[in-house]
């Protein structure tokens, strides 16, 4: 079989390029209901099901079709579907309490979660499914979607706030969700008196930045050999697991601040920590489309056992010429393919999406990390530690060259939406070679930006990976430890980072008596700080 009948390239108009199926061709049918109607399909992602549903065309078809409308037998047909399709539109205290009964409903289910006697909430996750116990917020707030629209909406405004509290701090979210509800309620109780809204907002935001500024003040700085604190902030976390807390600490302990925990499922029912060599960048996929697998459709990440790797600082930008040989290596050697380079053109892309979906190559790339010279530092850096070969076109070579040596290997790679964990077997003699001379580099320079680069490659050299291999017993009690243990290393990072302050509430109770005696000049914004 030749080269160009074993793999699929994206097809694409002459002179045009070459892009997937899904995002080349417009529907033929009118567009007449364009938001808030359409759900997420039980196969698609939720997050991409409204792509390309938006256009400037939606609204002219709209037009064009009542015009045609009062002209043809069709009439009333169409006049009774737009009816059937017709949104309702809620204005003032309707639409505000519309929203409100959204978010609380998504409150109250996910209130009862927080703090050390809080419960756990059960969700139904289909006939094909295993039920999931649950005790964090952000996990909740995705499963929960609601008949009424209006509702609905207000239930995807505080899910916003508890996704980005996860995405920042990686926990904290039920209380998120309690504040945000909180403040909302707050707000519209002024509405109803005459306030000015965009006056409440900007005291509101005022006040928050007050609030910070006041915990920053008092918090606590926990290093990231203080076992014993590591562990108090682990348990509770973790919803008062010791042994959770146990474990994170002594991973934090191995790998230091620096290092990477991770988690992976344990085929026992023992939970144990395994310190591996590898190292953590800060680029993820470049695209999601990569990440599809058919086994798990909830998954949102590339993991592949024994994976070949390819480091290069050049642009892959011809699918036949340069991408293609490639996917043949790593198609002859059967093995998973993660792609290193500097920019990944969009033809490339979209045969590089092709071949993964239809199964001929598991494979996945991501955008070399950081710029310039130093990119093609942390590159180096890459291919010592997998054992491939650095193509680079400072010394000429072409990609369509490519042989079998030429690849690296790992035993483990993950690789999420801005991060990627690469565990291999380095070198030994020629890591501590490279750790070596960086060091001696962060001595003789005098650039405090070039030494801040310098220290973070040596971490990501030298800070290893700790993974933490979840055991149980059955399937519904795994994913409920794996979510907690998740939880507690966010919270633990996130102390080592920021420090601590009293929990329950105190910090924010010390802070807000100190907001009583602060003046605005504004009534209507002082009403919002309050």
């Amino acid at each position: 079989m030749s080269t160009a009948a074993a793999f699929a390239v994206a097809p694409a108009p002459a002179g045009q390029p070459r892009h997937l199926a899904a995002s080349a061709s417009a529907p033929a049918t009118p567009i007449r209901a364009v938001v808030a109607q359409a759900r997420p399909s039980a196969s698609a992602p939720r997050s991409w099901t409204l792509a390309g549903a938006l256009g400037a065309a939606a609204a002219a078809l709209v037009l064009s079709g009542r015009r045609h409308s009062r002209r043809t037998g069709a009439g009333r047909a169409g006049r009774a579907a737009r009816a059937a399709k017709a949104r309702k539109i809620l204005y003032r205290e309707d639409g505000r309490k519309s929203l409100l009964r959204g978010i609380d409903k998504l409150a109250d289910t996910i209130a009862v979660t927080l703090g050390p006697r809080g419960r756990n909430v059960l969700l139904d996750k289909g006939e094909f499914s295993a039920p999931q116990i649950v005790n964090d917020g952000v996990t909740i707030a995705k499963e929960i979607e609601l008949e009424d629209n209006v509702e609905n909406t207000g239930v995807m405004l505080i899910r916003q706030a508890a996704a980005k509290t996860n995405d920042v701090a990686g926990d904290g979210t039920t209380t998120a969700t309690i504040l945000a509800r909180a403040m909302v309620k707050s707000g519209m109780k002024q509405l109803v008196g005459g306030a000015n809204p965009v006056q409440i907002k900007t005291g509101m935001e005022k006040a928050t930045q007050f609030v910070v500024e006041e915990i920053k003040k008092h918090s606590v700085e926990v290093g990231e050999k203080d076992s014993q604190r590591i562990l108090q902030v682990a348990a509770i976390s973790a919803g008062g697991d010791e042994e959770a807390g146990r474990m994170i600490s002594d991973a934090m302990m191995k790998v230091g601040g620096s290092g990477v925990i991770s988690l992976e499922e344990s085929q026992s029912t023992d939970t144990e920590v395994e310190l591996t060599e590898g190292m953590s960048l800060d680029k993820g996929y470049v695209s999601p489309y990569l990440c599809l697998d058919a086994s798990n459709p909830e998954s949102r990440q590339w993991e592949a056992s024994n994976p070949m790797v390819l480091v290069t600082d050049q642009k892959i930008s011809m699918a036949q010429q340069e991408l293609i040989p490639i996917l043949t290596v790593a198609k002859q050697a059967s093995r998973p393919l993660l792609i290193v380079a500097d920019t990944i053109e969009k033809e490339v892309l979209a045969t590089l999406i092709v071949n993964k979906l239809r199964g001929i190559v598991d494979c996945c790339a991501i955008q070399a990390p950081g710029f310039g010279d130093n990119r093609k530092a942390i590159l180096q850096d890459i291919a010592l530690v997998t054992g491939a070969t650095y193509l680079t076109d400072d010394l000429g070579r072409k990609l369509e060259s490519i042989q079998a040596e030429d690849f690296g290997m790992a035993r483990r790679i993950v690789v999420k939406k801005d991060s990627t964990t690469i565990v291999a077997d380095a070198p030994k003699e020629a890591l501590e070679e490279r750790c070596a001379q960086l060091r001696g580099q962060i001595e003789d320079t005098k650039s405090d930006y070039t030494k801040e680069q310098l220290q973070k490659r040596l971490a990501k050299l030298v800070g290893g990976v700790a993974l933490i291999k979840v055991g149980a017993t059955t399937e519904t009690e795994l994913k409920d430890k794996k979510l907690r243990l998740e939880d507690a290393i966010n919270a633990t990072k996130a102390a080592v980072d920021e420090g601590i302050v009293p929990g329950g509430g105190v910090a924010l109770l010390y802070a807000s008596r100190k907001l009583d005696g602060m003046d605005l000049g504004n009534f209507d914004q002082n009403v919002g700080k309050d």
